[in-house]
């Protein structure tokens, strides 16, 4: 199955089972001085056992006083030893390893340590970053061809050098980043010359027969003077000609906009940048890895089947689901977790230094804790109640059977995927939806499934249950102002179902994500629409990147956005705010969050008759699907330790 996706390939000397790649993805499981750690490798063993041809370890820094921290880094001899550990593993389950030799230009502001060093003087909020010398130059030339060494020296099987995202090699290149007037600056021969410098220092750090790639953007979006598709082929031309291999084509920069093409959120089409890879493929001649939200293996399929480009990199994907391409390959598509592009723990938990300590995933918490946690059939199997159909309830029911524990699951509806299914309903997110559904049906083949059903006291005093879990979801909050009667009203939950199908002009009152949906489906349908919130900010309960999307397309589809907006009353004519400014509309939307519907008399129950019982999700309070997902997970996992717990609480209970 998907014979062109799983064909082998050899270039120079490095063969690759199949053509897929998981990236250089940022992590922040690396040490605090950057070196390799157990939890890394780990993560990197997952997802080669898991049927990935070549993993390429996340930008790695070859600088040290420019190395965030909790980024891998190889700038220093003594870390050879963890990368070693990191390579031998994964050769050991099946892969091939590859490593991203970097330089982060302004992306080390991450870490108030590190050197910010930017090819021109660069106003950075406060104050001004000085250009980087001609001596720091030689001095960041050098550290790459030593990085290159170290990574020969460690067991790699290739090396990436890093040129895009106007990281310090981009920033060069890019007449929209470079306003030097000395040789490194000003022509395109002289933009040329950093880039150029550092892959020959790589080159003639590394053996004949390893492959050298450069990962680089197709165009320089959203900046003046940026490089065109054209500038980027006449480079890659010239690196080829210095002993470059692959081409890697990503788009996008950290300093505008265009940042979200660099983590595609589920706004961005699926593949999007696939053609202008074709292109550069073609006018190149040589390999060329697609990279843009490639999410399933029809897709990854069609494009090699195509002869679009060589490789293509499923990173997310292999987040999702570390045997993405065992399961691909073996044709067990339905049992596949697909990647839904929320960017809720890959992008926004990689920029959540303060609270998050490494990336995570939605659809997979195991992410950063596949040698921590053991999801190995229990010795004590229990008859377990999960209460709730949404993502929670089917996230702990699918870890409650993987642990060998009975399960049932109760859903008060028809359909399995609570709140997930209303996020599908919203224009250009019909993944959320299809990605419901493939748990459901992933679900229903592994426990019992009792729809239309909803668990009442009662039913819990006559079971026969161990523990229950309650993932009952949460309800749109309903608020009632005067002159409701004026004025017709709906919520998001039915507009967003097409339940009610307001026209002319709406307010949609709420601007978090779920009324920005709201809004988007109103003015696709062809309503003039007004967003009203009360904070001074709308959108921020959204991702930056999702943000950048979802505000654009808004933008562009005329929609008005009012913050510092309270609402206070209805009229026949409008909405009328606190500071009595009429907003005119002839139907208002209510988006104003959700409440977790009541389960108390559950918990009641179960602790009349001392069993454990947990409550998650929405129930718990309204929260992202990546937190409910979390939950259900560690319900499920940690049932044994929660039972102990309970155990020791009631004994020591008056």
């Amino acid at each position: 199955m998907f014979e062109h996706l799983f064909a082998p390939i050899k270039i120079r000397d490095m063969e690759l089972k199949n053509r897929i790649i998981l990236p250089a993805m940022g992590t922040r499981m690396a040490a605090e001085n950057g070196a390799v750690t157990d939890k890394l490798i780990a993560y990197h063993a997952a997802r080669a056992k898991g049927g990935c041809a070549l993993n390429i370890v996340e930008v790695a820094a070859v600088h040290t006083p420019s190395a965030p921290a909790h980024f891998v880094s190889i700038s220093e001899d003594y870390l050879i030893e963890g990368h070693k550990k990191l390579t031998d593993a994964i050769h050991e389950n099946g892969g091939k390893a590859g490593i991203q030799l970097w330089q982060g230009s302004i992306a080390a502001c991450m870490d108030p340590k590190a050197q910010m060093l930017v090819v021109s003087d660069m106003n950075f909020g406060a104050y001004m970053i000085k250009a980087i010398t001609k001596e720091q130059i030689q001095e960041v030339i050098a550290c790459y061809g030593k990085a290159a060494a170290r990574a020969v020296e460690a067991g790699y099987d290739c090396l990436e050098f890093h040129l895009a995202h106007n990281y310090l090699p981009h920033s060069f290149l890019s007449a929209g980043f470079n306003h030097r007037e000395d040789e490194y600056g000003g022509s395109f021969e002289n933009r040329c010359r950093f880039p150029l410098e550092v892959i020959d220092e790589i080159r003639k750090n590394m053996p004949e027969g390893m492959p050298l790639c450069i990962r680089i953007d197709a165009q320089d979006d959203m900046l003046e003077n940026g490089l065109t598709i054209e500038d980027v082929i006449r480079f890659c031309k010239i690196a080829k000609e210095h002993g470059v291999d692959v081409l890697d084509v990503s788009r996008g920069n950290i300093i505008t906009a265009a940042s979200m093409y660099e983590v595609p959120p589920i706004d961005v089409p699926n593949g999007f940048n696939i053609d202008n890879a074709a292109r550069i493929r073609k006018e190149t001649g040589m390999l060329t890895v697609g990279v843009g939200r490639i999410n399933t293996a029809a897709l990854a399929e069609e494009i090699i089947s195509q002869d679009k480009v060589d490789m293509v990199v499923m990173g997310r994907a292999q987040l999702a689901d570390p045997e993405f391409a065992n399961k691909a390959h073996e044709g067990r598509i339905g049992d596949i977790v697909h990647c839904v592009g929320c960017n809720q723990g890959c992008y926004d938990g990689f920029t959540d230094v303060a609270n998050r300590p490494h990336i995570t995933c939605m659809r997979n918490p195991m992410i950063g804790h596949e040698s921590e946690y053991d999801l190995s059939k229990t010795e004590t199997p229990k008859k377990v109640w999960v209460v709730g159909g949404g993502v929670a309830g089917m996230e702990a029911a699918k870890i409650l059977h993987e642990r060998g524990h009975e399960v049932s699951l109760f859903e008060a509806s028809d359909t399995l995927g609570g709140e997930f299914l209303l996020a599908g309903e919203a224009p250009g997110k019909a993944e959320m939806k299809a990605a419901a559904f493939e748990m459901a049906e992933q679900v229903e083949k592994l426990v019992k499934v009792y729809k239309n059903t909803k668990v009442d006291a009662q039913m819990l005093k006559d079971a026969d249950v161990d523990a229950v879990i309650l993932a009952i979801g949460s309800s749109p909050i309903t608020i009632k102002l005067e002159g409701m009667d004026k004025l017709q009203h709906a919520s998001a939950p039915e507009v967003l179902r097409h339940e009610v199908c307001p026209k002319g002009k709406v307010a949609v009152i709420g601007g978090g994500l779920v009324g920005l949906e709201t809004a988007d489906t109103l003015a696709t349908d062809g309503c003039d629409v007004t967003v009203l919130e009360m904070k001074d900010e709308i959108g921020s309960d959204l991702g930056s990147l999702r943000k950048i999307a979802v505000m654009m397309k808004l933008q562009q589809m005329q929609v008005k956005m009012l913050p510092n907006s309270k609402v206070c009353k209805f009229t026949e004519e409008g909405i009328v705010l606190e500071d009595e400014t009429l907003v005119p509309c002839n139907c208002a939307v209510f988006a104003v969050g959700f409440a977790s519907n009541d389960s108390h008399l559950l918990v009641e129950e179960c602790e009349k008759r001392q069993i454990p019982c947990r409550v998650i999700g929405d129930a718990k309070s309204a929260r992202r699907a990546l937190d409910a997902i979390a939950e259900g997970f560690e319900a499920a996992r940690a049932l044994e330790k929660y039972r102990r717990i309970k155990r020791l609480i009631t004994m020591f209970t008056p």
